[in-house]
């Protein structure tokens, strides 16, 4: 499942890029360009989702130069971040969360969601790392021009509306979703030692952030992917409430 859903998710991203920035969107009504923009958030953060899975090398397991291999597709793809240097961050937020070691964490506990965010970003987004994001936007915005003949303004509009802005809806997605409220508690150790996972059924926490809010979960069982989260999540809910979870996947009822 991991690499079919994972080439779904780099395809679909592939295409919605190529029909938007060839069909004349900016002639769409704004609400139609607001639910392509969200559409596009979605697929952005899924590349981040796949690059997640082979950090932890369960996107192919048992190949893994496969599984670095579309890792760094993904994150290239996601902000053109390196894989390595990324995978290595994320095995020290593991082994270490919520330290003064965990790249993913604020130096100071006491700091808001948006101190946090600006120190998360920060961390990730070096001054070439911001370089090569405009190169790769500028890029776009030229091919916009030659292949479709738009005036560059426009061109830039259009790579502004649906790379750029989809990027950054998407990091504060990932960053909400993913460390923010599941690790936030944890800025008070003697009470919260345990990240938390979002109280969502799984339907709106697929469309919350591909499971990555269901934290505790992927905390107590890294070798699990994302689409494997809700089961696990079920089998930790009381009785009653597990009567409520959807029917188990053929992998839990395998004893996976």
């Amino acid at each position: 499942m991991g690499p079919l859903l994972s080439g779904g998710l780099l395809l679909a991203w592939l295409l919605s890029l190529a029909v938007l920035f060839g069909a004349g969107v900016q002639r769409q009504p704004w609400w139609t360009a607001l639910l392509l923009v969200l559409l596009r958030t979605q697929l952005q953060t899924g590349l981040f989702i796949v690059a997640h899975d082979a950090m932890h090398r369960v996107l192919w397991p048992g190949r893994p130069c496969c599984n670095d291999a579309i890792g760094r597709i993904a994150l290239a793809l996601y902000a053109g971040l390196p894989f390595r240097f990324c995978r290595r961050q994320h095995q020290r937020h593991h082994r270490l969360p919520a330290s003064g070691l965990d790249p993913d964490f604020p130096s100071d506990r006491r700091a808001g969601v948006l101190r946090w965010y600006g120190q998360f970003m920060a961390h990730y987004l070096s001054g070439r790392q911001m370089l090569r994001l405009v190169g790769a936007w500028t890029l776009l915005m030229l091919l916009i021009v030659f292949c479709t003949s738009v005036a560059p303004l426009l061109a830039a509009c259009t790579v502004l509306q649906f790379a750029t802005l989809p990027l950054l809806l998407s990091s504060l997605q990932l960053f909400v979703f993913g460390t923010y409220l599941p690790h936030r508690r944890q800025r008070w150790p003697e009470r919260h030692a345990h990240p938390a996972s979002l109280d969502l059924p799984p339907w709106l926490s697929l469309l919350a952030c591909f499971h990555f809010g269901y934290h505790r979960e992927h905390h107590d069982h890294p070798a699990l992917s994302w689409f494997e989260l809700p089961a696990a999540r079920a089998r930790t809910l009381p009785p009653h409430a597990a009567l409520m979870a959807p029917v188990a996947s053929a992998a839990e009822v395998s004893g996976k």
